[in-house]
């Protein structure tokens, strides 16, 4: 059974709206224990070692010490509070113990991470420290791993991600972005493709079908951090894509199936998701994990 790691028992005090829907993760984690998808643990928190292979030490003091300044905490879009710094050290944990369970057992699952807008020195859109640049960081250090390929499937291009981990001549970062969407300054990735608005199944998994073999024969990757986004889908209030949940399942088959057939481990991030009815973006999430499971 596949291990997967939650840190929805980590409160947040904001309202549960389509900003940032708390109660998508409490439900998915009860879903996947009800159903024995998988085996869920708490996720550990990210220590300031960890993070500091990705962010810069001024950025982690203030954040930690809550001197962010207004205009720093709308561009996250989230106020601080101690309770946001541990749901951030917790979800890069959660991300970090997931890659070190893909590495031993072909998959392992964060129930949250993606925090894709994190930069070095600043936060950006829900995204306050960037758990797979961490990740990346920590297993190369720890001698786990060499190479490193990003599957960033949020409908929303990973700026953060692109700008920490670009340079590294050692991970390709690879994604499928909304075209017009947010980020509206783009840190350019080594293998995407903009998509314009209203792109449905058909045209997302054909341009999936080709981007997938160029990111792998660049990559050649030791582990595969694949971010199933579930904005993508037609009735996501941040989307702007048209994909039912049929073509979303197809997706994340067409990644396992690719990882699979080179034998890369995969870690699966859930990212983004902001469904009108909080249901859907659960069961999205819910299919994402259910595919895993046996890889």
């Amino acid at each position: 059974m596949i291990r997967a790691f939650a840190h929805d028992r980590f409160t947040y005090p904001l309202p549960d709206d389509h900003r940032f829907p708390l109660g998508r993760y409490r439900r998915l984690r009860e879903a996947i224990e009800a159903q024995g998808i998988a085996r869920v643990e708490e996720a550990p928190a990210a220590t300031d070692d960890d993070l500091l292979l990705a962010h810069d030490a001024v950025y982690l003091e203030r954040v930690v010490a809550g001197r962010l300044t207004e205009r720093e905490q709308k561009a996250v879009g989230l106020p601080w509070s101690p309770e946001l710094v541990e749901r951030g050290r917790r979800s890069v944990g959660a991300t970090l113990a997931a890659a070190r369970a893909a590495l031993d057992d072909g998959t392992g699952v964060n129930l949250g991470g993606g925090t894709h807008h994190a930069f070095p020195g600043a936060g950006k859109g829900f995204c306050t420290f960037n758990d797979v640049a961490v990740a990346v960081r920590r297993l190369r250090d720890d001698g786990a791993i060499g190479r490193a390929l990003v599957v960033d499937l949020d409908v929303h291009q990973g700026d953060g991600t692109n700008a920490i981990l670009g340079p590294d001549p050692l991970t390709t970062c690879a994604g499928l972005n909304g075209g017009a969407n947010y980020p509206f300054r783009r840190v350019p990735g080594d293998v995407e493709e903009d998509l314009p608005d209203g792109t449905g199944d058909d045209a997302y998994l054909a341009a999936l079908e080709r981007l997938l073999p160029v990111a792998l024969d660049r990559g050649r990757p030791d582990i595969c951090f694949y971010l199933a986004g579930a904005d993508p889908y037609e009735d996501d209030r941040l989307g702007r894509l048209a994909l039912t949940m049929h073509g979303l399942a197809a997706r994340d088959v067409m990644v396992r199936d690719c990882m699979r057939l080179q034998g890369v481990p995969v870690c699966v991030l859930l990212a983004g998701g902001y469904g009108r009815r909080i249901e859907d973006t659960v069961a999205i999430n819910l299919a994402t994990v259910s595919s895993f499971a046996g890889y």
